[in-house]
Formats: structure tokens, C-alpha cells, sequence
């Protein structure tokens, strides 16, 4: 999707470091499962001065996604990552194997892309990787 720049030199904002989604305290195991397992991210190491917080850190690219402990928890239903997939078919059908459930989406004419949820509830963009 291509966008206009309009900006504020070099005093803007010049590129994404990560995204957080949040989780209930205890989370750790499940997003190594779901975003690590199903997902194929793979997990960075958090800083020492964070690691007490709890969550667990992926790499997405050059990019990182946090899955970040929130007490108390309530999931993002509406605001969400959206995640590139390389083949987007097999992973929509991988995550359906595993009981999640995958809703296909055309609304974007030229995108192919479906929405999921993680193990909590948080709403997951996949999108088809562009040639």
C-alpha cells in the first residue's frame, strides 16, 4: 500500500522499532507457542533491566513484536500488528488446524488478508507478502 510522505525532515519520525500486544501475567509459555510455534517468529532476548516484567520479545524482520504483561488484561480487539506472511495460505490453514480461527478479508482491493486472534483475544492482521 503505497502512502504519501509529508514530514518533518529529519526531526520526524523515521521508521517502526516494534510493536506491543498485551497479556495477561503468566503469558510466557503460550506466546513462545503461539507466536514463536505457529506463528515462526523467532524469540529475542529482553534486556536484563525488563526481564522481572514478564513477556516475551520476537523478531518480525528487522522489527520486534512484544508480548507485553498487562494486570489488568483486557485483549485489543480492534487495534492490532499486521503481520507479513510469506505464505499466507498455509499459515491461515496452520492456525486453523490448531483450533484458531482465521477470517478472510476483501476489502482491500489487491490484498490478500485474513484476521486471527492470539491465545488472549488480541485481533492479528496476516497479510500476503508482496511481489
Amino acid at each position: 500500500m503505497a502512502v504519501a510522505v509529508v514530514g518533518a525532515g529529519g526531526a520526524g519520525v523515521t521508521d517502526l522499532d516494534h510493536v506491543q500486544v498485551a497479556a495477561p501475567p503468566g503469558c510466557e509459555a503460550e506466546a513462545r507457542r503461539f507466536y514463536g510455534g505457529l506463528l515462526g517468529l523467532a524469540e529475542i532476548a529482553k534486556p536484563e533491566p525488563l526481564r522481572d516484567r514478564g513477556g516475551v520479545w520476537f523478531a518480525v524482520g528487522g522489527r520486534a513484536l512484544h508480548v507485553g504483561v498487562e494486570d489488568p488484561f483486557t485483549p485489543a480487539a480492534k487495534a492490532h500488528p499486521a503481520l507479513r506472511a510469506g505464505d499466507l495460505e498455509a499459515l491461515a490453514a496452520r492456525l486453523a488446524a490448531a483450533g484458531a480461527v482465521v477470517r478472510w478479508d476483501d476489502a482491500l482491493p489487491g490484498v490478500r488478508r485474513c484476521h486471527t486472534e492470539d491465545p488472549w483475544g488480541n485481533r492479528l492482521e496476516l497479510v500476503a507478502a508482496g511481489p
